[in-house]
């Protein structure tokens, strides 16, 4: 995967490690709600959407992927996420069918979902040097917009976060629940291995839930998390 890649910042809330490519970003919170805020404008400014409007996010975990979530969620849409549910939450991803006003796509991921997401009105590609037919580059569309835009609204505990109705106060005890297991306290650093743990409750939400930055691992090994817990000083590790 191919992007434009932040610099190294003194206190990173997020950071993301590819073991095979040698790609690593690191984002504070201030960086990484900068990226947010963009997602939000083009969210609603750019695809004219308001609160209840509906997004497909079929990405992997990747420092953009939590931008674009937290991005949406902000702008107040409902997000269909991929991944397995955890804690005992269903979760509905992306289905044949379900109509979507926008839909976030990994390039090498277009083909095989290209049939659950044809009535997105406006499509976004990630990780392609040149975006496929009918989709725009994520990046090159979020230099239009400003890092600081102002807030849309409120958002209540009770309104809808994801499409099939979980609204974000039962998204935040979920994220809650999955910290306390893990045991994350304010301060706490936790590895995560991206392939096996693709749902952002788990690589995001839980940390952030928790005050603990995350390290996102890409084709991780065992080696890999190793060396990579050592340098990072990681406290918890999830693999």
């Amino acid at each position: 995967m191919t992007t434009a890649t932040p610099q190294r910042a003194e206190a990173a809330l997020i950071t993301f490690v590819d073991a095979a490519t040698g790609e690593r970003a690191d984002l504070s919170a201030a960086e990484l709600g900068g990226w947010a805020a963009r997602v939000a404008g083009l969210l609603r400014e750019g695809c004219g959407l308001t609160g209840g409007g509906r997004v497909a996010v079929l990405l992997p975990p990747h420092w953009l992927t939590a931008a674009v979530l937290l991005g949406g969620w902000s702008a107040g849409v409902a997000l269909s996420l991929q991944g397995r549910a955890t804690a005992g939450l269903s979760v509905a991803e992306p289905g044949a069918g379900d109509p979507y006003d926008a839909s976030f796509v990994a390039a090498d991921r277009i083909g095989s979902w290209l049939e659950n997401i044809p009535a997105a009105r406006h499509r976004f590609s990630l990780f392609a040097p040149k975006p496929p037919e009918s989709y725009r580059d994520l990046l090159a569309e979020l230099d239009e917009y400003s890092p600081h835009v102002p807030a849309y609204g409120r958002t209540r505990s009770t309104d809808a976060a994801t499409p099939d109705g979980t609204s974000y106060g039962e998204w935040g005890a979920v994220a809650g629940e999955l910290a306390g297991r893990i045991g994350l306290h304010p301060g706490d650093r936790l590895l995560v291995a991206a392939a096996e743990h693709e749902h952002p409750v788990k690589w995001l939400l839980a940390p952030l839930s928790a005050r603990a930055s995350v390290v996102v691992c890409a084709n991780a090994t065992p080696e890999a998390l190793r060396t990579l817990g050592e340098a990072e000083r990681v406290t918890h590790t999830l693999q």
